[in-house]
């Protein structure tokens, strides 16, 4: 997991929610609340994450919207910008979403804890889901090598 300079506290909160689960996390920063680039951390996490390095990822910055753009330009990743409960478990179950993306600016220290709780908790019902998600991956295949 990453954030950037904004979202260093809502990381933490992230690292200490994700540890008392069970998960062991590798977060990758930043240490600080100097200004970053967002895109460098999401590469780093997008790329653990889409070459099956790690199985989950978790991304913060401060609306979220940024990192949720740099992560899904990355082969493999299926990154999802939630904002509470419901969307956390959807985006699992539904979207087979494997990289959990916050605004850390614009959520409670409650919700941030709760939406983790959810994501983490649901998993990928497959079914009539997975032609769709199959659907994405072909998307993301046919746009490699455009010409765009």
């Amino acid at each position: 997991m990453a954030s950037d300079h904004a979202a260093v506290a809502a990381r933490v909160l992230v690292v200490e929610t994700l540890a008392s689960l069970g998960y062991v996390v590798d977060d990758a920063g930043p240490t600080g609340e100097e200004s970053v680039d967002y895109p460098d951390y999401a590469q780093v996490v997008g790329e653990a994450v889409g070459s099956g390095k790690s199985e989950l990822g978790v991304l913060l910055c401060g609306s979220g919207i940024g990192m949720s753009i740099a992560a899904n330009k990355i082969p493999g990743v299926r990154a999802a910008l939630v904002h509470d409960v419901t969307g956390a478990r959807l985006s699992r179950q539904h979207n087979d979403a494997n990289v959990l993306v916050l605004g850390g600016g614009m959520m409670g220290d409650r919700l941030i804890k709760d939406v983790v709780e959810a994501w983490t908790g649901a998993s990928f019902e497959g079914g009539r889901h997975q032609g769709r998600v199959n659907k994405i991956s072909a998307l993301e295949s046919a746009g490699r090598g455009s010409s765009r």
